[in-house]
């Protein structure tokens, strides 16, 4: 076949200009599992990854020397940019990295969250994981009720009770590949589809869910964008049937300043962030409103402080905040976004116009600073959709192609994100180098 004929050759190609990364990540198995120090890091095609040299801005040197426009930003990690000078003179100047004690930075940072979503109290974790695993936590608590609402095909780091998704007769299952959950997460989870307002309904009704934790549009399986009216359904539902709705903004932060949330006006109870917001230093973040946090704060006999666990020793430490001050303050900006969406505006439509000229069944759907195609004739409007719209070869083909000609995106999808630091030139670059890889698909 055609398609396996272009992806040996990238295999060949890949391999020859890249001796020192697959020499280094020989060594590493030597004492990291897998030779990489983070299990997706084997996701990268080609065999093995590429080794880091340097990473600036919006470019990303390798061990070998290529220098590559890059998209992927560490997974939306980097969303403002590698290193961004402000942050990295934010971070220089601590003294005393985690001592158990506040700093002015974090009320800083919680009054800003507070501007852009609309959730007045705030508190810190390391990782969005944790921001979503607290928040179902303290749902659970103040609610009485054990279950959580997802949706199928979400995605909301690696908290146990989000693998879970709908089978093709309708029923929840373990997402495949999911390794050693303490219980089956259909036991502590109800399923619905999103963008099916009636799937909804049918989880919530049962009233045993303390919160329904959703992307406001799905990012890990394809971009899912809400269709009209849809989200407020949902907000709607959700108050009927006394259920807590956690957004996660943690990927739609690239919908603006203020993510879906601010962009769509959307009411949750509780936000939940991370990644982005440090500039590349770990943190994570949930807010909460007004009346979710009465309800926290009014029950005596939960010990949120201690026992409870709702935290960690590094959590809220004076490195994170000062780093999240000066990436929101200085970096993540309403003037960096606005030349973001237009840089994304002009990414997109470069391989728009390349699908088109040679015919390909594809999509193209954008979020703000984001974008991502999919191997359908028409965006998915659910999770299944964009689950049956994947297809493993054409993504190792693309993502090779691309490689191998300067050009990073995220591996574990079609995933491309603009920062403040991506320039036109970079944008530029991709539009041709992906209309050479349509071209030799298509001919």
């Amino acid at each position: 076949m055609r398609l396996d004929e272009l992806i040996v050759r990238e295999r060949e190609e890949f391999a020859r200009r890249n001796p020192r990364s697959r020499e280094l990540h020989e060594n590493a198995r030597g004492s990291l599992l897998a030779g990489v120090p983070m299990s997706w890091m084997t996701m990268w095609p080609g065999g093995f990854p590429l080794y880091q040299g340097r990473a600036s801005g919006a470019t990303i040197e390798d061990a070998d020397g290529h220098e590559y426009a890059d998209f992927c930003l560490g997974d939306t990690g980097a969303m403002a940019g590698h290193s961004p000078e402000p942050t990295m003179r934010a971070i220089g100047g601590i003294e005393g990295i985690t001592t158990m004690l506040p700093t002015e930075d974090a009320a800083w940072v919680g009054d800003e969250l507070a501007r852009r979503f609309g959730v007045p109290y705030w508190q810190f974790s390391l990782t969005a994981t944790d921001a979503n695993r607290w928040m179902i936590r303290m749902c659970r608590q103040v609610t009485g009720r054990d279950r959580i609402g997802v949706f199928s095909w979400c995605y909301h780091g690696s908290v146990d009770e989000s693998f879970v998704r709908l089978d093709d007769q309708g029923l929840a299952q373990a997402r495949e590949g999911l390794v050693g959950p303490a219980v089956d997460p259909t036991e502590t989870t109800r399923v619905a589809e999103f963008n099916q307002v009636d799937s909804v309904r049918s989880v919530l009704e049962h009233a045993d869910v303390a919160c329904l934790l959703m992307e406001p549009a799905l990012t890990n399986i394809g971009i899912v964008l809400p269709e009209p009216g849809f989200l407020a359904e949902v907000r709607n539902l959700c108050d009927e049937h006394g259920t807590l709705l956690i957004i996660d903004e943690t990927h739609t932060l690239s919908a603006g300043p203020g993510g879906c949330t601010a962009a769509w006006g959307l009411r949750p109870d509780a936000v939940t962030l991370g990644k982005s917001i440090g500039g590349g230093v770990p943190i994570g973040a949930y807010g909460v409103s007004a009346e979710l946090a009465e309800r926290i704060s009014s029950q005596e006999d939960a010990d949120y402080e201690d026992t409870g666990g709702v935290g960690g020793t590094l959590a809220g430490n004076a490195l994170s905040l000062a780093a999240a001050r000066a990436t929101l303050g200085e970096m993540l900006t309403d003037d960096a976004f606005r030349n973001m969406v237009e840089l994304r505006e002009r990414f997109a439509a470069g391989a728009e116009a390349a699908i088109a000229v040679h015919g390909l069944p594809w999509s193209m759907v954008s979020l703000g600073a984001r974008c991502e195609f999919r191997y359908s004739p028409e965006p998915p409007r659910t999770g299944a959709e964009s689950a049956a719209a994947g297809d493993p070869a054409l993504d190792e083909y693309l993502h090779l192609y691309l490689m191998n000609r300067g050009v990073l995106i995220t591996p574990f999808h079609n995933m491309a994100l603009m920062c403040p630091a991506t320039t036109e030139q970079q944008v530029d670059l991709h539009t041709e180098v992906f209309a050479s890889a349509a071209a030799e698909l298509a001919a």
